[in-house]
């Protein structure tokens, strides 16, 4: 079935509502290939109709720029980056504009497409100096777009208050394990505009028809790479337990049935994409390792029916989904 791509507007950007994750490139731990292979594969997915990819980590930037600029249309796809504050430092123009020319230059690229914010400490309020500044560079055209990254729904508002109509998405960590998003986040993406680009929609691939009737992994027995220990920690000790997340497998095995036999990771990011705010979601992949763009695919078109919804909302209703907001915090908490 030939299935039409959904897209939605981001900033200047007609973007698809499937992006290509490449923090996987930051380590070997996910496993490797060679740079061919990695630039091999985004050239597969960009002809299945995924033409956008986003992160920073490790040769990240570098290999996407390396392919973009080989393409006969490279204009065509769009490259999300970030720029992180982890450490103080000092907000100046020539800081922020240095940070935005490497990236650049990273992604051989006249502009970054869309740059994704991170400040790390709350305490210090310069990141709205830096965002003033990351504005100026946009009008100047350094920039066409700017994004948040982990920021939380109180720190969102400020920002899109101080800056009406600049912010145009908001990277965060969306899932049916982990619903934070939808308890202030998305009202405030709501009223200002602002998409969500959604992460660990998939929690590390433990959202799949591979894990059903599985038993619960051994975290340290190094089978699992570093998404899967993390995910896997927040499935056992936050959310639930391994058997629940067990129904819930099944569950999503069952809607999938019922609609021709679609996967669980279909049916798991079509309930994320059709959550309020959601603009996309980001499937992280081992590009020239493990990769299933024809699988993705099929959630285009999908729609959940109320009893689809009902079905998995009553699993929901027996994990600790409603209350991760207390015991986690808010977005992009964790990381604080």
């Amino acid at each position: 079935m030939d299935r039409v791509r959904e897209t939605f507007a981001l900033g200047p950007f007609d973007a698809p509502r499937l992006w290509t994750g490449l923090w996987q490139l930051s380590s070997n731990a996910w496993g490797a290939a060679p740079v061919s292979k990695i630039r091999q594969a985004m050239g597969r997915h960009v002809a299945s109709g995924y033409t956008a990819f986003a992160d920073h980590y490790g040769s990240a930037e570098l290999i996407f720029g390396q392919f973009r600029t080989s393409l006969d249309s490279p204009d065509a796809v769009l490259g999300a980056t970030k720029w992180c504050v982890f450490k103080p430092i000092e907000v100046s123009r020539e800081a922020v504009e240095a940070a935005v020319r490497q990236r650049m230059d990273r992604m051989r690229s006249q502009r970054v497409d869309l740059l994704q914010f991170h400040w790390q400490d709350y305490g210090n309020p310069d990141y709205l100096t830096a965002l003033e500044i990351l504005s100026q560079l946009r009008t100047e055209g350094l920039i066409a777009a700017i994004g948040l990254c982990n920021f939380d729904a109180a720190r969102t508002a400020e920002i899109c208050t101080h800056f009406p109509g600049i912010i145009v998405s908001n990277q965060v960590q969306f899932s049916l394990i982990d619903t934070r998003p939808l308890h202030g986040m998305t009202d405030v993406c709501g009223k200002h505009g602002v998409k969500l680009l959604t992460y660990g929609t998939l929690c590390g691939g433990f959202l799949s028809d591979k894990w059903i009737d599985e038993f619960e992994p051994d975290p340290y027995s190094g089978t699992l790479n570093p998404s899967q220990r993390k995910y896997l920690d927040m499935i056992v000790k936050v959310w639930g337990t391994w058997e629940l997340f067990q129904d819930l497998l099944r569950t999503l095995r069952a809607v999938g049935d019922r609609h021709g036999g679609l996967s669980v990771s279909n049916i798991a990011t079509r309930w994320v994409l059709d959550q309020p705010a959601v603009g996309a979601v980001i499937i992280g992949a081992r590009l020239g390792c493990t990769e299933y763009p024809d699988d993705n695919v099929k959630v285009f078109g999908l729609k959940l029916t109320l009893e689809d919804r009902s079905a998995i909302d009553k699993v929901l209703g027996h994990s600790n989904s409603r209350h991760l907001i207390q015991t986690i915090g808010d977005c992009g908490a964790e990381y604080r």
